[in-house]
C-alpha cells in the first residue's frame, strides 16, 4: 500500500487508476483504501482547476474534450480527463468507449483518461466521482475535465464538483432545449454551440443569438460575449479566445473570494451525500429481514400503505 501511495504521490499513472478502482468499488474497504488516502494528503486538494462538460447525447463532448485538451497540453498543463459513460438497465454494463474518440489526447505525456460507469447514478456522474478528482488533484494534474454522461436536466449535480460548468449546445436545437429546460441552463458558466461548421454554421451563429437572448433573461449580470460562443472542434477558430475568458473566470473568481468558499460548499453537499447513502445503507442492513417480509406480501397481491412503511420502519 505505501507502494501504492508513493506511485500515486509520483504522478504514476497506474497507480493512480488502481487507486481510482478502489474509489469506485462498491466494497465499503476498499473505498476506506482510496478515502484514508485522501485524508493524508488534504494540504493538496486547493490545487488544480476543475471543468465539467456536459450537453445532450451527439453534441460532440468527446471531441471538444479532446480538442481542448489538446490545446491545454500544448501549453504545458497535465490533464486528468474522467468521461462517464451511461450504464444498462439490463447487464448493468457500460461500454466505457469515450476514450477511443481521444485517440491524439490519449497518446500523449502526462495526460491521465478515465472512462467510468454511471452504475445508473442520477445527475450524470459515477461512483464517488468527486473523490476521483480529489485523487487527480493529488496527484499533480493541472487541469482536470470530466464529461457527464449527457442526459439532460439532472446534470445540475455537477455544478457541485467543478470550478467552471461548460454547457454544449447544438445548432438549431429547440426541441433538444425543451429537454434540458431551464435547470442546466441557470447553472452553466459558459455556453459553446458546437458543431459550428458547414451547412451547420449558418444555424450556429442563429442558435448563438438565441442563446444570447435567452441566458440574459435568466442570468441578468451575464456578460454574454464572455459566456457563449460558437465552435467547431474540426476548425477550432477561437479555441484560445474562449480559454482565455475561461482563466479569467477562474481568476475573477479568486480576487472575489469565492473561488475557495465554493469549493468548501462543495464539499459539504458530498459529505451530506455520503452521510444520507452510508445511513440508508447502514438501515436496509438493519431491516432487510422486515423488508423481505413486506416484499414477499407485495408479490402475493398486497398493497403496502405508508403507515404499514412507516410502522415497519419504527419497529
Amino acid at each position: 500500500m505505501q507502494s501504492l501511495e508513493e506511485g500515486v504521490l509520483q504522478g504514476n499513472i497506474a497507480a493512480l487508476a488502481r487507486m481510482i478502482t478502489y474509489n469506485e468499488s462498491t466494497r465499503l474497504e476498499d473505498n476506506l483504501i482510496a478515502d484514508n488516502f485522501i485524508n493524508k494528503n488534504q494540504e493538496k486538494l486547493s490545487n488544480s482547476i476543475v471543468l465539467s462538460i456536459s450537453g445532450i447525447p451527439g453534441v460532440g463532448k468527446s471531441s471538444f474534450i479532446e480538442t481542448l485538451g489538446v490545446y491545454l497540453h500544448h501549453l504545458g498543463y497535465k490533464l486528468a480527463v474522467f468521461s462517464i459513460d451511461p450504464s444498462s438497465e439490463l447487464s448493468h454494463g457500460s461500454i466505457l468507449g469515450d476514450k477511443t474518440r481521444m485517440t491524439e489526447l490519449s497518446s500523449m505525456d502526462n495526460v491521465f483518461i478515465r472512462p467510468s460507469p454511471s452504475s445508473n447514478r442520477l445527475g450524470g456522474l459515477g461512483i464517488n466521482t468527486h473523490k476521483n478528482i480529489e485523487l487527480a488533484k493529488i496527484a499533480g494534474y493541472d487541469i482536470i475535465l470530466v464529461e457527464t454522461v449527457g442526459v439532460g436536466q439532472s446534470e445540475t449535480i455537477v455544478k457541485n464538483l467543478c470550478d467552471a460548468f461548460i454547457l454544449l449546445l447544438m445548432p438549431a436545437s429547440g426541441d433538444e432545449l425543451q429537454v434540458i429546460k431551464k435547470g442546466i441552463m441557470e447553472v452553466a458558466d459558459f455556453y459553446i454551440i458546437h458543431k459550428a461548421d458547414g451547412e451547420l454554421l449558418n444555424a450556429a451563429n442563429l442558435s448563438k443569438k438565441e442563446i444570447e437572448n435567452s441566458v440574459h433573461l435568466l442570468k441578468s449580470d451575464l456578460n454574454v460575449s464572455e459566456s457563449i460562443f460558437a465552435f467547431s472542434s474540426i476548425e477550432k477558430l477561437g479555441l484560445d479566445l474562449i480559454w482565455n475568458f475561461i482563466m479569467k473566470f477562474i481568476e475573477s473568481k479568486k480576487e472575489k473570494k469565492t473561488f475557495y468558499s465554493t469549493r468548501i460548499l462543495q464539499r459539504i453537499h458530498w459529505f451530506k451525500e455520503t452521510y444520507e447513502r452510508m445511513m440508508l445503507m447502514h438501515y436496509l442492513e438493519k431491516g432487510k429481514e422486515k423488508y423481505k417480509v413486506l416484499e414477499d406480501e407485495i408479490k402475493a397481491g398486497k398493497y403496502i400503505s405508508l403507515n404499514e412503511i412507516k410502522e415497519n420502519i419504527e419497529e
